[in-house]
């Protein structure tokens, strides 16, 4: 085929993939009118020249990826101005419009807003990645971290595959290029410099790496996009090499048909991989043009390229974990989870990094570059593993550039004012926070129009979703609730003089030195609840008895009561200057902000959920967690039970509360109970109280025509259902709460004292009752006033959590020029004698 023929093919198929592309294209930004109709008019001419399309056509139009191609966007010409191309570098030309006189239309279109919070990011349909020198090279400097630049690959991959475009700005070539020189230096070395008593060796790699980095650029460029090109092959994806120069941002002509060639490139499902050409490149030059980013290393580079094609977002990956409000090994260094650039004067910056050309200043200077042009940036560490792929799915990871006005962590500054809260009110008088406590059911009562109008906003939003039953019922706010939360408010406020500080140990050690262990507050709690309001102003109160510092997470759900409700004790807690003792998250993203920070949080209490507590202690790596996932609690009927306290007994503990974790899931009868009537009675009753029943394996035995049969017997059903189940004596009753249970609560129902004894002696669990209802299994019913949680766990607390599940001690030891060797010379005699608490 002739060199004529070929071109006139080329161009007949570039005009058939350029009207196909148009017609396909899924534009998500809106254009303006007179682009629209620019672009019509350039349609209807390029419509005339086409040819009628062939097959051998067609079959290529139809082997197509099905990604969106030759996309409609808007691009630079200026990186201040962005204007409109199909893809076609000749497409301003057949329009007939100039570039000043587009620049003046472009001037007056609105610019796309950049994303405010981490939720958002995962929204990015078109997303540049920058790798600097760090992230792509080994720690020595000599070669690349080929698993780490395997690890970054793959999740690139994943973005680029899920529909979105990506594009790479990476630094590494220079650094592949020292490894590869200093090798073919040692080995062209001649025989004689070989056999020589004088070692060249490490000259000749000094010279290598530190004298020659154009050619070690010239070198490493086509090794580094062979390496990419291996790489990307694995996941199907092509890449093309673009290297640029600043001189092709400065001329208008270069620059556009660098991002035609980019633009293009993205269209054909091909990520460019773009490098500055350091192999001609001239140094760095302060010197800009008004409007625009100085193109002085990558991080730069990277930013003006997100500015020009658009991108939602670019993360600019180096070897530090984001940005600090000073030099990151300086003392009290603290990593800002959000940045606005207006505030980089609030920064000190530090050294930049040994590998590479920029700095954390120009990284900053980048990024607010881009974000004042509508893209967010992320800056963050790229040595650690999954960043992007956590960066996508709205982990907090690095520093987001944000719009928002956010100077630092905001959970983080929560976190820390609880800390020093807890200190507040570990200083006040025990009558100062029983006082605080006291104001604050009187309050709830005070503020009830309020409080039940908030709650009825709550109650009509979760109608209109469909909630209903128990969840709606605990959502529930009432006068008698509220005068239910006062009473127990207030005996939490007569219980709480002894809390702090209280004596639980004194000892005597010498002559001169005598030892106390003493009460105080853990430091910082984290309690998570869902659906019931009535919970923040009963964990509020444990908290401020036992002068711990809180923070708490309500569900969505109950968010308008919640705001009334922490109102009313952040009042309570300002008259005493301790309002900041206890806070309010509201968000997901907040809580799992909170789940990393165990230098502030000391302990968390889930409520709620089985799958939320599960949920809560898998993802807390560090901080401990009090409570239990599972509340299957047994009731056991003895062969010697009271048949009128046995039913009464069962219905309460499946019916009171169904969803309550202290509800009965398990009915153990006696098989002597089958042919006296009681079992019959005991199922009549639950039937009555529309209870579903299912049986377990030796009950399906019993009955031909009985209840179906339960799916497994340790299932915690929250909902008006329950498993019942035979067994032959009190032994096999606990064999069977010890393999299926979970340590919540467990009851026996008998006339005969001696087996109840041995039952609740014998059952390993953190509630084990006789003849009453599981449901005492709770704080307020207990005599606690209110409790933060359930733990089923043995270490600290267990069973329902009140004031003193709250608490740890110190040590204080008191001497008088004491030493230890002292003692161990025996100039001094130990006597560890106990001595009165008083």
């Amino acid at each position: 085929m002739s060199f004529v023929k070929m071109t006139a093919e080329r161009h007949k198929l570039w005009k058939v993939l350029q009207q196909y592309h148009r017609n396909n294209s899924k534009v998500s930004k809106e254009q303006p009118s007179w682009m629209k109709q620019s672009e019509e008019i350039a349609l209807e001419k390029n419509l005339a020249d086409m040819p009628p399309s062939s097959a051998k056509t067609q079959r290529i139009l139809n082997n197509l990826p099905p990604k969106n191609m030759i996309q409609k966007r808007f691009i630079s010409t200026s990186s201040s101005f962005r204007l409109f191309s199909s893809g076609n570098p000749s497409t301003m030309q057949q329009r007939g419009v100039s570039l000043s006189s587009s620049l003046v239309q472009h001037s007056s279109l609105d610019r796309r807003s950049a994303f405010l919070t981490r939720s958002e990011l995962r929204n990015a349909k078109r997303v540049v990645i920058k790798l600097g020198s760090a992230v792509v090279t080994r720690a020595d400097g000599q070669g690349l971290a080929l698993g780490r630049l395997a690890a970054i690959i793959e999740q690139v991959a994943e973005i680029q595959n899920s529909g979105a475009d990506c594009i790479m700005v990476t630094s590494g070539a220079v650094a592949f290029g020292k490894q590869r020189l200093s090798q073919e230096l040692l080995m062209s070395m001649s025989m004689r410099e070989t056999l020589s008593s004088m070692d060249r060796t490490s000259e000749l790699k000094n010279i290598a790496q530190n004298d020659l980095k154009r050619p070690n650029a010239a070198v490493g460029q086509s090794g580094l996009m062979a390496l990419y090109g291996a790489m990307f092959r694995n996941y199907g994806i092509i890449v093309g090499q673009v290297l640029v120069t600043r001189q092709d941002f400065i001329n208008d002509d270069t620059r556009e048909q660098l991002f035609n060639t980019i633009r293009e490139l993205m269209a054909l499902n091909i990520i460019p991989i773009i490098n500055t050409n350091d192999a001609v490149s001239p140094p760095p030059q302060e010197t800009s043009m008004q409007g625009t980013l100085n193109i002085t290393d990558n991080d730069s580079l990277a930013s003006r390229v997100a500015v020009d094609i658009n991108a939602d977002l670019a993360i600019l990956m180096s070897d530090v974990d984001g940005i600090y409000d000073r030099p990151p090994k300086a003392d009290g260094a603290q990593l800002l989870h959000y940045f606005n650039h207006k505030n980089i004067d609030d920064i000190q910056f530090g050294e930049k990094s040994n590998y590479g050309t920029g700095g954390m200043e120009s990284k900053v200077i980048s990024a607010g570059f881009a974000l004042d042009h509508g893209c967010n940036v992320i800056i963050c560490n790229g040595l650690k593993n999954n960043t992007i792929r956590n960066i996508m799915a709205g982990e907090t990871i690095g520093t987001m550039f944000s719009p928002l006005e956010i100077k630092g962590s905001s959970v983080e500054v929560l976190a820390k004012n609880a800390r020093s809260g807890s200190r507040k009110l570990s200083s006040l008088a025990p009558e100062d926070r029983a006082e605080i406590i006291r104001h604050l059911a009187t309050s709830l009562l005070s503020n009830e129009f309020e409080i039940m109008e908030a709650n009825k906003k709550d109650l009509d939003a979760a109608k209109a979703c469909g909630v209903t039953g128990p969840m709606f019922d605990r959502l529930a706010l009432s006068r008698a609730k509220l005068e239910s939360l006062c009473t127990g408010l207030m005996q939490i406020a007569d219980s709480s003089y002894d809390n702090v500080g209280k004596v639980v140990r004194r000892t005597q050690i010498s002559d001169t030195l005598e030892v106390v262990q003493k009460t105080v507050p853990i430091g910082v709690l984290m309690v998570i609840f869902e659906s019931r309001p009535d919970a923040l102003p009963q964990v509020a109160s444990l908290a401020i008895a036992s002068a711990n510092g809180l923070l708490m997470k309500g569900g969505k759900e109950a968010i308008n009561s919640n705001k009334i409700l922490m109102r009313i004790v952040n009042e309570a807690l300002g008259r005493y200057g301790c309002s900041d003792a206890i806070s309010l998250v509201s968000g997901r993203d907040e809580v799992a902000d909170l789940l990393k920070l165990d230098q502030y949080i000391d302990l968390i209490i889930p409520r709620g959920s089985n799958e939320m507590v599960r949920q809560i202690k898998e993802r807390s790596k560090s901080i401990p967690v009090l409570g239990h996932a599972d509340g299957i609690c047994h009731t056991y009927l003895d062969e010697f039970c009271d048949v009128d306290k046995a039913l009464k007994i069962v219905v309460d503990a499946k019916t009171d509360y169904p969803a309550a974790c202290n509800a009965m899931e398990t009915l153990l009868v006696h098989e002597s109970l089958l042919t006296n009537g009681v079992f019959h009675l005991v199922c009549d009753d639950l039937k009555k109280a529309k209870v579903d029943i299912f049986s377990g394996p030796r009950l399906s035995e019993h009955l031909t025509f009985g209840p179906p049969k339960a799916e497994k017997m340790s299932f915690e059903y929250g909902a008006l259902a329950c498993t019942i189940e035979i067994v032959s004596n009190m032994e096999e009753a606990i064999d069977h709460i010890h393999k299926y249970g979970s340590g919540h609560t467990d009851v026996i129902v008998t006339e005969d004292k001696d087996i109840a004894e041995k039952f609740i002696a014998s059952v390993d669990s953190a509630c084990v009752f006789h003849n009453t209802s599981s449901r005492f299994a709770d704080g307020f019913r207990l005599g606690l006033g209110a409790e933060v949680g359930i733990s089923t766990g043995r270490i600290h607390a267990r069973g329902p959590v009140g004031v003193e599940g709250l608490l740890t001690t110190k040590w204080e030891l008191r001497g008088d020029n004491d030493t230890a060797a002292e003692y161990a010379r025996g100039e001094k005699q130990f006597v560890h004698k106990q001595l009165p608490l008083d």
